[in-house]
């Protein structure tokens, strides 16, 4: 039997309309990637979606930007785990869009293989790649053996106290002088990928992330297509801050803070982790014990860009330009989109403590700062003609970049996280298990919350799975390979 056998429209779905009750509503909090997938799934089962965004935008922390003449990402950037396990790789293969495959499947860097990038001193001279290699093996000698730590201590500790446990027991793996700012610099770069300083990482979980395979890939032409793609179609209502969410007679009532109130059968609450922790939404009655300590517990990382328009390229043609510090804090790095994207475009990034302190500082302020850096490294380095700077810890609709296992952690916290409180459902990056932090475990987790709202209200409403199959979602796995590139 074709295809066109099942179509919509004529008197099959005529008879099923016959047969069902309007269909379930439900209210999705936040236009995310997250709230956008489970408004699409929803609203491709045929159920009444409205969605409720505070921003004058949608995307949440994916934020495109198109001010340069070329999208830049100032918010989510990379495909974790360039491969066709990746939930959004079906998408992103549908819509033609580029990859630029950044790191392999086993680099210390995480998102970057060793090979890609050039350190500086501050003094201005290159670090010879024998000592970064020689620093980065010795770097990853010190981590297997804080799992070895983690096995012969019961309780939790930081990442940092473990690290100077295995020095204590190992001397020989102590660095000093070049060597030791080198490994400075290693330890920011795991901050950038926890978003969180070496002294709040838990021991416990650091490395319990399920990572997809094939790599890491930066998004050539951004995010925005992707979201775009969800999003076409659903009834978003954007400048809708959400101020409380009552629970009543078996709806919900969803007030925004000009007073309007919406009102439906359930909602998937999709907003930032941040958001959730400050306590910016009433809920009525308030979320039980079990629910609102999950949220405590949780942590919540700061990571923040600073983009650098030039009029020409002057720097190397590596993926990074990094520089090497006594602490790392005060180590820092550029990601050179010029080499992925053929833009002549610099891109520091900053993670934990920093992110936070460059926030307390004016715009101008931070690109001088920022240009101090990377004078140090390449003195006849040009005004920027144009920049950017994110604020993902103070944006009041944001609150941090992504969430971060803190110490000392319940073991079941995700799985409260996640966990519906009666028509009220939970998704988001920091709702997924296995992928927090990452776009596609924010696409995945509106997914999940979406089908088990859709299946609570389907046996409420006596709607059968008949309906589902007819309106199921069209967008299909086409059998056309990612388009990855790698300079």
């Amino acid at each position: 039997m074709d295809r066109d056998s099942f179509s919509v429209g004529g008197p099959f779905l005529s008879l099923i309309e016959r047969q069902q009750p309007s269909p379930p509503s439900v209210i999705v909090i936040g236009a995310g990637i997250s709230g956008i997938a489970a408004a699409r799934s929803l609203s491709n089962a045929a159920f009444k979606v409205t969605v409720l965004e505070s921003r004058d935008r949608i995307g949440g922390r994916v934020n495109t930007d198109y001010s340069f003449g070329c999208p830049i990402d100032m918010g989510a950037s990379w495909l974790h785990g360039v491969c066709n396990e990746n939930s959004l790789a079906p998408l992103i293969r549908c819509l033609g869009l580029k990859l630029y495959r950044t790191s392999g499947d086993d680099s210390v860097l995480y998102d970057h293989d060793l090979e890609s990038y050039a350190l500086y001193h501050k003094e201005g001279y290159q670090v010879p790649q024998e000592v970064v290699i020689k620093v980065g093996k010795i770097f990853e000698t010190i981590l297997k053996e804080t799992i070895k730590v983690r096995d012969e201590h019961m309780n939790d500790m930081c990442l940092l106290e473990a690290i100077s446990i295995v020095l204590n027991k190992y001397p020989h793996l102590r660095l000093e002088g070049l060597e030791y700012e080198v490994l400075q610099w290693y330890v920011c770069r795991m901050e950038a990928w926890f978003a969180a300083d070496v002294d709040t990482i838990s021991l416990k979980n650091w490395d319990q992330e399920h990572v997809l395979s094939g790599g890491h890939g930066l998004m050539v032409q951004g995010y925005y297509p992707v979201i775009k793609a969800l999003a076409e179609g659903l009834d978003i209502r954007l400048n809708h801050r959400v101020s409380k969410i009552t629970q009543r007679y078996n709806k919900v009532i969803i007030t925004i803070d000009n007073g309007t109130n919406f009102v439906a059968d359930s909602a998937i609450i999709t907003v930032p982790l941040g958001v959730l922790k400050a306590n910016l939404i009433k809920f009525e009655p308030e979320l039980p014990e079990w629910k609102a300590s999950a949220i405590s517990d949780l942590g919540v990382g700061i990571e923040n860009k600073v983009a650098l328009r030039f009029d020409r390229v002057f720097w190397p043609n590596v993926e990074v330009l990094g520089m090497v510090a006594q602490t790392s804090y005060s180590c820092g790095y550029f990601l050179n989109l010029h080499k992925a994207t053929g833009n002549p475009v610099l891109v520091y990034m900053t993670a934990g403590r920093f992110a936070y302190d460059i926030e307390k500082l004016s715009d101008e302020e931070v690109v001088d700062l920022v240009m101090c850096q990377l004078r140090k490294m390449l003195p006849d380095a040009p005004q920027p003609v144009q920049y950017l700077v994110s604020h993902w810890g103070t944006d009041p609709d944001s609150l941090g970049a992504y969430s971060c296992d803190l110490v000392g952690k319940p073991a079941d916290l995700y799985e409260r996280f996640c966990a519906p409180v009666e028509n009220l459902y939970f998704a988001g990056e920091a709702a997924c298990m296995d992928h927090s932090g990452s776009v596609h475990g924010a696409y995945s987790s509106g997914i999940a919350a979406a089908e088990d709202c859709r299946k609570r209200l389907s046996v409420q409403h006596g709607i059968s799975d008949l309906l589902k199959i007819v309106m199921r979602e069209e967008l299909t796995e086409l059998m056309v390979p990612l388009q990855i590139s790698r300079m």
